[in-house]
């Protein structure tokens, strides 16, 4: 939304601020100005000239020679070659040290052009005439300067005043961030409703005087509308004896500081009142409205119709088009059609104020590829209760500039009226929110500053339906704040009773595997939730595999993003295959995100979201690596030492013989292993990649941050070494088992410190060492105290087929 200053100043008139108190004032009072511009910024000492001689240059054929009275009592001499001037006219005069915008090719120089006195073809020069792309403008915004040459002003223009402020150059155009809830402000009265509170100024609306001559208008037109929900307010108004012709500067400069071109009194009127009133309005040929009626009603599927631009549209059951007795004569709130556009020709106006469905709007304006000013002020949803106010606007503005006989009366389509709303005021639960404290009154005198009313009876706020924002105490507080001024709210600390907060368990643990993996060595990585189907194959993942059951996404980006992932693996993977191909040697990555596993194909339901830990690496560290991270954060989340390991895990896309399902107490909670070498062949990766996959609502279920304290052991500690010799297929933990059942009481830990196959050791079997450690709580030990647990021990790994090595 823009605004020109001087446009805001029509209704606050005593409004003296610079274009920076201005920008500053009202940002900070909610109407966020973006930026601003000066049009005359690059533009100084042009006046208006009078030409009063004109002779020929003596040594050019192209130029000529002209004196002009700038009103200083003497004239100039200003030679030029331009073709359009003649003795009388008035004209734009820049003086010596002057500067212009820009050059006569309408491109703007940053900084200006500096005019000086001269000679051309040695005839002295003491200035410079104008063009209308000279002074940083265009024809399209004055359509009255000649298509190439200097630009005339009217009779009535006064020689040796400002010519930059007889164009209305002298002004400054702000951009504003108006939110979509604030559409009252899409209009510049609305604008300067909230200047005026802003500067504490008078606000003077334009005051809509009646119009029209004792004729019906009843008798010119009639209105049915079918579908009352798109369109819950239709007025229409006549006028007749249509006189086309330029509208008058005031307008067209208004106009064109909101960067609207000029084009005759109609239209203008029409973009006046849409940019006064931010309601949109339509002017359609009544001669050319068959039966004269106007019917609002739904377009029929597939529907063609020809808009004012030429362009042929198709239409579907949800467009709302207005119509005539025969044929629809325009698409509502975004465009009118060919078959009725106004033409110089035009006898008879029908005019058309009204309010359409915001929501509607915005999906017609999309469905049809057509955006107008009118669809987008429509598709914020504006207040019904402006329609008759902006239309009786436009017919005052009619008769005003003469451009037609105003009809008496008007047609209102209006079913259920919008009311304003009341909200209960509490001033001093205002002050609690905002940390204030500020007297009733003083509230009271910026809600009516705006146009709220008060009830002091029944303490409510009277809020008209034009201010859509406000529903509840809370916007009132902000109301308050905004013109009590947020820098002028102190600091001050929250009151209120104490409140405990702290995360979720399963956010607790979700916390606690993101600290594990990061104290390892690990970064965290996040991936996208979609994926392609080809990411199956890509893991040598089995065509009957439940995973491959997916829930598969209607409207995908594309194939690579069609379906919800099943297994986490693909997006770590393919995180460090970047990681690798861009060089980086050492690379840990972890990540916390969900899979989603359909109930049941096709999905009719929503499918169960499981969120995995997901490790991977590749460089420094193997798999007992990532074993050891996977019992850090185990013994982190209150999993004490009852992990075990199953081979035979299965996983098509981990190394047959380097992988194995991670199981606590019965039950697989995850899969950790070194990746198939086809797979990392086919992420482009050629090293070895170890991962790891912990599903976390098993892991929330089993954890416990319950903690013993034991106090450090006063007795000191015997150790036994054991040396094994024993088949490959038994595993460590099968001895470690065994050493957790048959240790008794007094056995505190063991440790692995020796694997050896070579050589010394026959084929198919392996060497195995591991140190015990015994302690007592009460007292020193003696041999006779952990013997029999070392003989249990000894004799239940013979059993399993180990032997001792001597």
């Amino acid at each position: 939304m823009n605004t020109s200053l001087s446009w805001i100043k029509a209704y606050v008139p005593d409004l003296d601020v610079t274009a920076q108190e201005y920008t500053d004032a009202m940002t900070l009072s909610g109407s966020k100005v973006e930026g601003f511009e000066a049009l005359d910024a690059d533009l100084d000492k042009i006046i208006i000239g009078q030409i009063t001689k004109i002779e020929k240059h003596p040594d050019a054929d192209k130029l000529v020679v002209c004196q002009v009275d700038v009103g200083t009592g003497e004239d100039i001499q200003i030679v030029t070659g331009a073709s359009n001037v003649r003795e009388g006219y008035k004209v734009p005069v820049v003086l010596d040290g002057g500067r212009v915008a820009g050059g006569h090719d309408g491109k703007k120089t940053p900084g200006g052009i500096k005019i000086k006195k001269g000679k051309l073809r040695g005839v002295p020069s003491n200035g410079m005439m104008c063009s209308i792309e000279e002074l940083g403008s265009t024809r399209e915004l004055y359509p009255e300067a000649p298509e190439d040459g200097i630009y005339i002003f009217g009779e009535d223009a006064v020689v040796g005043e400002s010519a930059i402020a007889a164009l209305g150059l002298d002004d400054v155009v702000f951009e504003y961030e108006i939110t979509s809830n604030r559409v009252d402000c899409f209009g510049v009265i609305g604008l300067a409703r909230e200047a005026a509170a802003t500067f504490g100024k008078e606000f003077k609306p334009p005051v809509v005087a009646s119009t029209g001559n004792n004729e019906n208008v009843n008798d010119y037109i009639k209105v049915r509308v079918e579908d009352t929900e798109l369109c819950p307010r239709y007025c229409a108004r006549v006028v007749k004896n249509i006189k086309i012709a330029p509208s008058p500067q005031w307008m067209q400069r208004r106009l064109a500081s909101q960067g609207i071109r000029p084009i005759n009194n109609i239209v203008d009127i029409t973009n006046y009142v849409m940019e006064e009133y931010g309601q949109p309005m339509h002017a359609y040929d009544l001669d050319t409205i068959a039966g004269r009626e106007i019917v609002v009603r739904r377009a029929a599927k597939n529907e063609k119709f020809v808009t004012l631009d030429g362009q042929e549209r198709t239409m579907d059951d949800m467009v709302l088009m207005i119509c005539d007795g025969e044929k629809a004569v325009g698409i509502a709130g975004i465009m009118g059609g060919e078959n009725s556009m106004i033409t110089d020709n035009v006898q008879t106006m029908l005019f058309e104020a009204a309010c359409f469905d915001g929501t509607n709007i915005r999906l017609s304006s999309k469905k049809v590829g057509l955006r107008t000013d009118a669809s987008g002020k429509f598709e914020k949803g504006l207040d019904p209760n402006n329609a008759m106010e902006a239309i009786d606007r436009a017919c005052q503005l009619i008769e005003e500039l003469g451009a037609g006989e105003v009809v008496g009366g008007v047609v209102d389509v209006y079913g259920k009226k919008k009311e304003g709303r009341r909200i209960p005021f509490d001033a001093k639960k205002v002050n609690q929110l905002l940390g204030t404290d500020i007297d009733k009154e003083t509230m009271i005198g910026y809600f009516q500053k705006i146009d709220l009313d008060y009830d002091y009876e029944k303490e409510e706020v009277v809020v008209p339906s034009w201010r859509q924002d406000l529903e509840c105490l809370a916007d009132m507080a902000e109301e308050v704040a905004r013109f009590y001024g947020y820098d002028n709210i102190p600091t001050s600390l929250p009151r209120g009773e104490a409140t405990t907060g702290k995360l979720s368990f399963k956010l607790r643990i979700e916390a606690l595997a993101r600290d594990t993996a990061e104290f390892c060595g690990f970064s965290q990585g996040m991936t996208y939730s979609f994926e392609s189907p080809k990411v199956f194959d890509k893991l040598l993942i089995p065509e009957d595999s439940d995973l491959r059951n997916t829930v598969v996404i209607s409207n995908p980006l594309g194939e690579d993003f069609s379906i919800m992932r099943t297994i986490s693996l693909n997006g770590m993977l393919t995180s460090l295959s970047t990681n690798y191909n861009r060089r980086n040697k050492n690379v840990r990555l972890y990540e916390l995100g969900n899979i989603y596993l359909p109930k049941q194909v096709p999905v009719t339901e929503l499918p169960e979201e499981r969120m995995q830990f997901t490790l991977g690496m590749y460089g420094d560290g193997d798999f007992y690596t990532m074993k050891g991270v996977v019992e850090e954060f185990f013994d982190k989340a209150g999993l004490h030492g009852k992990e075990s390991y199953d081979p035979n895990a299965g996983k098509s896309f981990l190394h047959p013989g380097r992988q194995a399902n991670v199981i606590y107490d019965g039950k697989i909670v995850g899969y950790l292993g070194e990746l198939h070498p086809q797979v990392a062949d086919n992420y482009s990766i050629k090293e070895r990649v170890y991962v790891a996959v912990i599903d976390m609502p098993e892991i929330t279920a089993l954890a416990s941050f319950d903690r013993k304290y034991q106090g450090i052991a006063r007795f000191p500690a015997v150790t036994r070494d054991i040396s094994m010799v024993m088949p490959k297929t038994i595993l460590v933990g099968d001895v470690e088992k065994i050493f957790d059942t048959k240790g008794g009481q007094y056995l505190e830990s063991y440790e692995l410190f020796d694997i050896y196959e070579g050589a010394q050791i026959k084929s198919g079997f392996k060497s195995v060492a591991y140190s015990l450690t015994f302690r007592a709580k009460d007292k020193t030990l003696e041999e006779t105290d952990y013997a029999p647990a070392m003989d249990k021990i000894l004799k239940a790994l013979e059993e399993l087929g180990i032997e001792l090595r001597k």
